[in-house]
C-alpha cells in the first residue's frame, strides 16, 4: 500500500476535508494534494505520521518495506504463490485487460500524452474516436495494445529475445505513426531533458548485439539484472522515437520470462522515475532504480490478487 493510499483511507475513515487533514498533518493543501495525486513523496518523518495516523483510525499496523532484499523477497514469495504469472494474465480476460489498460494509459502518458486512463480504455476497447483528441494520440494507444498483446502471445518458458522481437515491437508501436517504424534509427538524437548521451548511429548494430546477449543472461539477481539492462538500453537510444515505450516493454517481456509481473510505472512516479534512471545512467549507482522497479512491480499485485 503505497502512501496515497494510506491518505484516502485515513480521510474516508476520518471524513476529513483534505484542508482538515492538511492541518491534522501539519503541512500545506498542496503539499498533501501532491502526496495525494502521487507527484511528490512526504519526508520519512512525516511517512511515519501518516503511518501513526492510519494506525489510530483503522487498527492495523504499518510495517514499511524500506529494505531493497525484502521488497525482492515479497516479490518472489508472491510470484510462486501464484505459479504461473503469464497463464495467471492470459487466462483470465478481466486481469489481462486491466494490465492492458494500466501499462498503456502509464507508459503514453510518461511520454506526454494527455489521454486520460478513462480516454484510452475507450479507444483500446472500444475503439472510440475522440474528438478533443489527436490522432497519433488514438495511434499510440491502440499500437500499445496490439504491442502487449504481441508481446504476451510470444513470450513463454525459455522465450530468448532477439533483434527481431524488439523490431517487430518498434514496428507495432510506430505503425502508422514513423516511417522507419521497426528499423533502428540512422541519425543522431538526444534524450530531451537529460544530460546524457546516446550512441553513435553507427555503433548500434554492435551495441544491440551486445545488449541483447546480456538480456538473454540468467543471473541469480533477476530484478537488478533487468534494472540494469533498462538503463543500458535507454542510453543507447537506438530508435529514432519509441525508446522509452519500447525499453519497458522489453523489461515487461524479462520479467515475465522469470516468471515476475509486469513492472507498473505510473505516471505519476515520472520523475523519479527519470531521476533514478539518469543516475544509473550518469554514475552507474543502479540502487535507486532496483528499489523503484521493485516497487513497480509490486503495483502489479494490485491487479493479480484481485
Amino acid at each position: 500500500m503505497n502512501i496515497s493510499q494510506k491518505l484516502k483511507i485515513i480521510q474516508t475513515l476520518s471524513k476529513l476535508t483534505q484542508t482538515g487533514l492538511a492541518n491534522k498533518l501539519n503541512v500545506s493543501f498542496p503539499t498533501l494534494n501532491s502526496w495525494i495525486n502521487e507527484r511528490s513523496l512526504p519526508h520519512p518523518n512525516k511517512e511515519k505520521t501518516i503511518d501513526a495516523l492510519y494506525y489510530n483510525y483503522t487498527g492495523q499496523k504499518v510495517i514499511p518495506i524500506n529494505n531493497l532484499e525484502a521488497k525482492k523477497d515479497i516479490i518472489i514469495r508472491k510470484s510462486k504463490k501464484i505459479g504461473n504469472i503469464l497463464k495467471r494474465i492470459t487466462g483470465r480476460s478481466d486481469i489481462f485487460d486491466q494490465f492492458v489498460l494500466s501499462l498503456t494509459y502509464n507508459t503514453n502518458s510518461i511520454e506526454g500524452s494527455t489521454l486520460t486512463e478513462n480516454d484510452t480504455a475507450a479507444i483500446i476497447f472500444q475503439n472510440a474516436t475522440l474528438k478533443n483528441k489527436e490522432l497519433i494520440e488514438h495511434l499510440e494507444a491502440k499500437n500499445h495494445q496490439s504491442a502487449l498483446e504481441y508481446l504476451f502471445k510470444v513470450v513463454k518458458p525459455g522465450f530468448k529475445i532477439k533483434k527481431e522481437f524488439i523490431l517487430e515491437l518498434h514496428h507495432i508501436l510506430m505503425n502508422s505513426i514513423r516511417s522507419d517504424a521497426g528499423s533502428y534509427r540512422n541519425r543522431g538524437v538526444r534524450i530531451v531533458g537529460a544530460n546524457v548521451p546516446t550512441a553513435n548511429y553507427f555503433k548500434l548494430p554492435v551495441l544491440m548485439q551486445n545488449i541483447i546477449s546480456e538480456i538473454n543472461k540468467n543471473p541469480k539477481d533477476s530484478i537488478a539484472h533487468i534494472s540494469m539492462i533498462h538503463a543500458k538500453f535507454e542510453q543507447i537510444h537506438p530508435f529514432s522515437d519509441g525508446n522509452g515505450r519500447i525499453g519497458r516493454l522489453i523489461m515487461i517481456a524479462m520479467l515475465l520470462k522469470n516468471n515476475l509481473p509486469p513492472a507498473i510505472i505510473k505516471q505519476e512516479q515520472k520523475r523519479f522515475y527519470y531521476k533514478y534512471l539518469q543516475k544509473a545512467q550518469q554514475k552507474e549507482d543502479y540502487s535507486l532504480l532496483v528499489d523503484f522497479i521493485c516497487d513497480s512491480i509490486l503495483n502489479s499485485f494490485e491487479i493479480l490478487d484481485d
